[in-house]
């Protein structure tokens, strides 16, 4: 393995494993702050009970999560020192803020789960809110970053040096908009889909549990709404992209040729050899409309890009149709649940309604996973898009791949903590909270 491949290898890991707990870190606490919202205004038990079962959870992967950001923040300094040497200066304000949105989330975070029955009932509420607005700030803040290096700005690129920089200007980056909408909302649908699947599953066990219950439908009324809206912010994504990043669109569509119009491809298997696309459905004219809003217009293909320029074919393409195929599915989940709820009430509690919910606890996060891949591997062979290769950006030290295989190991075993934790703190719903016990 040579040490760019370790490199990449190890951000890739670092950063699909982290990207999980900044989907929960964004959107738990907005569930556990509605929730005892509600308690607030009915005074019910299973909603106070849900917001403490639900804020031991949010500090479990609030502590895990902090560990993986911290080694990620350390990575990029000694896997790319060429990316951060010029790229520090120039986004070093949203990495600020991040850092910023991070502390006062950790300081709410722990006025709301050591202040119950010590803080009036409203202020322990409003320590909740600003729990999620910081957690939901601070993976815009990252966002903003990635934004960045997908659409540079706020800099002059003279003689292999950044001067004139303006780091308010690289933040708000063409790109930071339609990035942070699309991944807020993917952190909502994957969060809330994956919460209501688990309980869900507990749900199958005791039909009559008020707690579950109560907790799905919570869950599922957030997951639904993110879901319907995902889609409008992949068009808008999609329309950025195609202005911005024509190579990456054309990689993510498998478009070879420049095609007016453009045909949309559902599916398919990119053959790199004769660059074409095998077993896919072809949608006429539709990939001219949702990259330009006309079903007659031109679209840039690979063929406009040296080889050496062209984003991984294969991976990109894949990831974008799984990406693609989950988010419909969910929003059709979505879309059953908000029928269901206003017409047939009585489905809810149906078997093979929770079953395919449960079933569904794992897609959010794929289709995250996927998504981030669209983003990262579509901007290949650019870690600065048009300005810097991700070859010339790597460290020079030798013995990459052991710092990979050390990295990996680390988050394994996290990965089997977290695991032990969630299963005893599921465990234990029953034994703490009343609405969850059986009814005898």
């Amino acid at each position: 393995m040579d040490d760019l491949l370790a490199a990449r290898l190890q951000m890739a890991v670092s950063l699909g494993w982290h990207i999980v707990f900044a989907c929960i870190g964004m959107t738990m606490p907005v569930l556990m702050a509605f929730s005892e919202w509600k308690w607030l205004r009915t005074q019910k038990q299973e909603y106070i009970d849900i917001a403490k079962a639900w804020s031991k959870g949010v500090a479990i992967f609030f502590a895990v999560g902090a560990v993986s950001g911290t080694v990620l923040s350390f990575e990029l300094g000694l896997l790319f020192p060429g990316f951060m040497k010029h790229a520090g200066p120039i986004i070093g304000m949203p990495f600020s803020w991040e850092g910023t949105a991070f502390f006062v989330e950790a300081i709410a975070l722990g006025v709301f789960l050591y202040g119950w029955d010590r803080l009036n009932k409203w202020a322990h509420w409003l320590s909740g809110v600003v729990v999620g607005i910081s957690g939901v700030m601070s993976g815009i803040f990252v966002v903003a970053a990635n934004a960045w290096m997908n659409s540079p700005a706020g800099f002059t690129w003279e003689n292999g040096e950044a001067t004139n920089i303006d780091p308010v200007a690289a933040m708000f980056n063409d790109a930071w908009f339609s990035q942070a909408l699309h991944m807020t909302l993917a952190a909502f649908v994957a969060t809330s889909f994956a919460v209501a699947g688990v309980h869900a599953f507990l749900l199958l066990k005791d039909r009559g549990n008020t707690f579950h219950r109560t907790a799905v439908r919570i869950a599922l009324s957030f997951g639904a709404v993110a879901a319907f809206l995902q889609p409008i912010s992949g068009d808008i994504s999609a329309k950025d992209v195609a202005e911005r990043q024509p190579a990456k669109l054309a990689a993510l569509e498998a478009l070879y040729h420049t095609s007016k119009p453009a045909d949309l491809v559902i599916g398919g298997i990119p053959n790199e050899q004769e660059e074409r696309v095998d077993y896919a459905i072809h949608v006429p004219g539709f990939l001219s409309f949702l990259a330009h809003g006309d079903f007659e217009s031109e679209v840039i293909g690979l063929d406009q890009f040296p080889k050496s320029e062209r984003p991984p074919v294969l991976i990109t393409h894949i990831a974008f149709q799984i990406m693609v195929g989950i988010g419909f599915l969910l929003a059709f989940a979505g879309l059953l649940f908000l029928v269901f709820s206003a017409r047939w009430k009585h489905l809810l509690s149906s078997t093979w309604w929770l079953t395919f919910i449960a079933c569904l606890t794992p897609l959010g996060f794929i289709a995250v996973e996927a998504g981030w891949t669209v983003t990262e591997v579509g901007r290949q062979p650019w870690v600065i898009y048009g300005v810097m290769k991700t070859k010339d950006a790597v460290s020079p030290m030798p013995g990459l791949q052991y710092s990979f295989y050390t990295i990996t190991t680390v988050y394994v075993l996290l990965t089997l903590i977290l695991v032990w934790l969630m299963r005893r703190q599921i465990a234990t719903i029953e034994t703490y909270y009343p609405s969850a016990r059986k009814k005898d």
